[in-house]
């Protein structure tokens, strides 16, 4: 009798014999094509959670499968040590960062192992290492010396109460307050480090070289944000510039009021005695929000008016300056020109602050409209109306009337006699018009214009003395609303000389025209901002830089790295940085005069260490650079990375910024960091939500392991869902792939029927059997390289079923039987690499699978010799029928028009047509 399958004695022996032997170990050979395979490193969190599982075992599947493949597979592992937990473990428990850290990544290594993945563990590497951070800091030397690193003032959040920064993940809640001591949280300026990744934000958005889901290109373009347009420098009356960058030069003249960020270093300056208070206080408010609550589009707009004044440059316009907190130092100049007729933003505050409106650009229907208030016209005109051909509806006693731009000066010509005294109507389109009684037509063209037209408004109409605008006035009107606000690039109107011009050049002859006059000229502007990677924590690199009394800032010299994290450090339980307060860390001596100077106390963002670790993979323990050359130029670059698509706009755009810079700095010769990206889903809770402690909906993979096997758990972890999608785990669905490996144990090893075994197979069982195989290979090997595991186990189940039915008759211990057999463990290695190498020993292979070939498949092997011809009449299925596969038109029809279900409906009837689509179906239309 066949021995059970016990999962928990297989795997353990087979990991420590892999490991033993070396077999995953890579090693530069040029005489065999390389294939660098990767996926992200995981934070040593303390245990491997089930989205680790699903990240790294189907990764693992791919990179075992290019190693049969003939490849020469590089598959690394290693750990993303610094961060924020290990420091709030220090707090909680009086654990060093250090020992918290290094505890978990010996656990995380034992959990990774049970995986049996094909890890090269001798090219681990941990960030939080001295040996690694090194060379952190010797790169930031490196964009130091070429102007990409560089100290500026920046925003950050901060507790007033533990006098200490926070992380973003230590801001909880909308009402922004400190995860500790529940004090609400506002933004304070210190100065801090940045890389200057702007400097390479146009080749960033260069794809062309890699081959990544769109979706991640689409996030990181739209990330960058490049925008062309015009920079646009304005004045104070005082004098001072406040430079703009606007896509829409073309709405220039249409500027009335100025928008900058409660930031700005202008505002304190130009706010004038009145208005500081109430400016101060807004500051405050716009300190507490973040970017994403600032900018939430459904957000009510708040401002302050300053109690300055701007001049336009293009008509000397005097337009109020605000702050709003709208406005963003961290995106263009801080400094808006704001344009309410053309953008949806400034024409909502404008409305809510009373601020005016002048159209600048014509309206895209080319209609305008007015309204003939009830009263307000004399007998007779809606009869000449009717006349003259203009539409009109009746509402509450009011006319409302829609005209096309070319009859505008036709219908006012019409309307203004007939208007009674004391009264006026407007005309709403390419421009607003003000048709009056007893006056001249008046046009709001003009910021002096708009004052007159509200002017003569209010002296005829007591009931609108509370309108502070003309759009306000226009407002009221429903009627209006959708002429009062476009943003379409149309014909310039009200625009001085440039009125005319018409949408498809407006942009380019304004720009023209600022740059004649000096005071504009061509421009191109990023969302994207330079990198901020000042972190004023203690785990992390420390950035070598000293502060010299004499000598300013001052670069540690390399042979003096790396600047060692300090382990003898204090904890309050504010979270304050500890390195402020280290006596022997802070001190120092200047390296350049001699002299005492302190050290920067900040220490690195720990996407630094991540932008780089595929190339420390390739020479851990080597120390005269950050990797061997000579591994370098055989491995790089990363064939291909796997991983999580929420670092599309951090990690995935910071390391190819870093492999642009090596690039230039002469490290490497090529200018992205991996060819070719694949993201996985999410493996959700049972419930269907997001798996957290909280919800109690985790799934422990040790726990799954122990009870299961970790070849089960691979497998029904490329089995359940699309790996690009992820779904629900499901605790009952496990079970079909441990069923499917218990099969296979028992197909493999339990002896075949004698009777069956002396018996001789026909040609047609190892024709059909032999076919089965070869179409397995073929389609396991296009799932495997398309990523689609799910249907690539199933192909392996629907071979086991085969198998079974095959076991039965004489095929079985054939040749057919034997290639079959080993078709079917060499195709389950990569998926469920134990069990194979179990059964491939067992069953008198030689040892290792692992080394072994990938299966190749025969077309002509492969290819069916029947399909099943579907016959429709008039379109609707009646009948199936197996036929050869190089069956004849002639012959199909034949078969169709014999069959019972198309004679009775044809019914002694000839057909009109018989239709055959090769190696599909024959349509009989009646």
């Amino acid at each position: 009798m066949t021995d059970p399958y016990v999962p928990q004695e297989i795997e353990p022996k087979w990991q420590q014999r892999w490991e033993a032997d070396g077999i995953y170990r890579a090693v530069v050979d040029p005489d065999r094509p390389k294939f660098y395979y990767l996926t992200m490193l995981p934070y040593p969190s303390g245990d491997l959670h089930i989205g680790h599982w699903y990240a790294m075992t189907p990764s693992d599947a791919q990179a075992r499968y290019y190693r049969m493949r003939g490849y020469n597979v590089l598959f690394p592992m290693g750990f993303d040590a610094f961060g924020l937990p290990a420091e709030n473990a220090a707090i909680k428990h009086g654990i060093h960062p250090r020992e918290w850290t290094y505890a978990n990544i010996e656990r995380m290594r034992r959990q990774l192992r049970s995986m049996g993945a094909m890890f090269d563990w001798e090219r681990e590497a941990i960030t939080c290492d001295p040996e690694y951070y090194r060379w952190n800091q010797w790169f930031f030397l490196k964009f130091y010396e070429r102007g990409l690193a560089y100290r500026a003032r920046a925003a950050v959040d901060f507790c007033p109460s533990c006098n200490t920064t926070l992380a973003r993940e230590q801001v909880w809640g909308e009402e922004r307050v400190c995860e500790r001591c529940g004090t609400p949280v506002v933004k304070k300026d210190l100065e801090q480090w940045f890389f200057k990744i702007t400097a390479y934000a146009e080749e960033l958005l260069d794809f062309s070289q890699i081959e990544w889901p769109e979706r991640v290109v689409t996030m990181q373009r739209n990330w960058i944000g490049r925008s062309e347009g015009a920079d646009v420098v304005f004045r104070s009356e005082a004098g001072d510039e406040i430079e703009v960058f606007t896509t829409r030069p073309d709405t220039l003249w249409g500027a009335t009021f100025m928008v900058l960020a409660p930031e700005h270093p202008l505002v304190e300056k130009l706010t004038t005695p009145e208005y500081r208070e109430a400016v101060e206080a807004y500051q405050y408010q716009a300190a507490r929000q973040s970017e994403i609550q600032r900018l939430a589009l459904d957000k009510e707009k708040t401002g302050q008016f300053i109690g300055a004044y701007a001049i336009n440059p293009v008509n000397e316009a005097r337009i109020p300056i605000w702050i709003a907190d709208y406005v963003l130092m961290t995106y263009g100049t801080g400094a808006i020109m704001a344009v309410p007729a053309h953008d949806e933003r400034d024409f909502e505050f404008a409305l809510k602050f009373g601020l005016p409106v002048i159209p600048v650009i014509a309206p895209p229907s080319g209609q305008a409209k007015s309204v003939l208030r009830a009263g307000s016209y004399r007998d007779g005109l809606v009869e000449a109306l009717r006349k003259a051909g203009f539409a009109f509806e009746e509402a509450d006693g009011d006319l409302q009337v829609t005209l096309d731009e070319a009859d505008r000066e036709r219908y006012i010509a019409l309307v203004q006699p007939s208007l009674k005294p004391g009264t006026w109507t407007e005309v709403v389109g390419a421009g607003w018009a003000f048709v009056f009684a007893d006056g001249p037509v008046m046009n709001v063209g003009s910021l002096e214009e708009e004052r007159q037209v509200l002017e003569r408004c209010k002296a005829l109409d007591p009931t609108v003395q509370a309108k502070r605008t003309v759009a306000e006035l226009l407002w009221d009107r429903t009627f209006y609303r959708d002429l009062l606000f476009h943003d379409a690039y149309e014909r310039m109107i009200n625009s001085g000389p440039l009125t005319g011009t018409p949408g498809d050049e407006a942009v380019r002859r304004t720009i023209a025209w600022l740059e004649e006059r000096g005071v504009g000229k061509a421009a191109v502007n990023y969302r994207l901002r330079d990198w901020l990677i000042s972190r004023q924590r203690y785990w992390g690199t420390p950035i070598p830089i000293v502060y010299c009394p004499e000598c300013g800032t001052v670069p540690v010299p390399e042979e003096d790295l790396p600047v060692l994290l300090p382990e003898d450090v204090d904890w309050k339980p504010t979270g304050e940085n500890p390195l402020l307060y280290h006596e022997a860390f802070l001190h120092t001596t200047c390296p350049r005069c001699g002299g005492p100077a302190h050290r920067e106390t900040d220490t690195m963002d720990t996407f630094v260490d991540s932008s780089w670790y595929q190339y420390r993979y390739l020479s851990p323990d080597y120390d005269e650079g950050p990797w061997d050359p000579e591994e370098g130029a055989y491995w790089l670059p990363v064939d291909q990375y796997t991983g999580g698509i929420e670092h599309a706009t951090m990690h995935l755009l910071y390391t190819r910024f870093f492999t642009k810079v090596l690039r230039d700095l002469g490290l490497v010769d090529f200018d992205e960091p991996m060819l070719r990206l694949y993201n996985q889903g999410t493996v959700l809770g049972e419930d269907g939500e997001k798996m957290s402690k909280s919800r109690g909906n985790v799934v422990a993979p040790d726990d799954l392991v122990e009870q299961y096997g970790a070849d089960t758990v691979r497998a029904y972890l490329m089995f359940f869902a699309r790996w690009d999608q992820g779904g629900p785990w499901d605790s009952q669905g496990i079970k079909g792939p441990r069923r499917f490996l218990e099969d296979v144990w028992r197909l493999v090893l339990e002896p075949i029927d004698p009777a069956q075994a002396e018996a001789t197979p026909t040609e047609e069982q190892v024709r059909v059997l032999r076919r089965k195989t070869h179409q397995t290979i073929k389609r396991c090997t296009e799932d495997m390289e398309a990523f689609a595991f799910n249907t690539y186990v199933a192909a392996l189940m629907e071979f086991r079923n085969v198998l079974l039915e095959a076991k039965r008759t004489p095929v079985a211990g054939s040749e057919a039987w034997e290639e079959a057999i080993e078709t079917l463990l060499l195709l389950m290695a990569p998926i469920t690499p134990h069990i194979a190498e179990e059964l491939w020993v067992r069953t008198g292979r030689p040892y290792s699978i692992h080394q072994q070939r990938w299966p190749t498949w025969d077309e002509a092997i492969a290819a069916e010799e029947t399909f099943t011809l579907v016959i429709q009449v008039n379109g609707k299925v009646r009948d199936r029928v197996e036929v050869p596969v190089d069956i004849s038109e002639e012959k199909a029809r034949e078969i169709a028009l014999a069959s019972e279900a198309v004679r009775r409906r044809l019914n002694g009837r000839e057909p009109k047509r018989v239709i055959y689509v090769p190696g599909r179906l024959v349509n009989v239309v009646v």
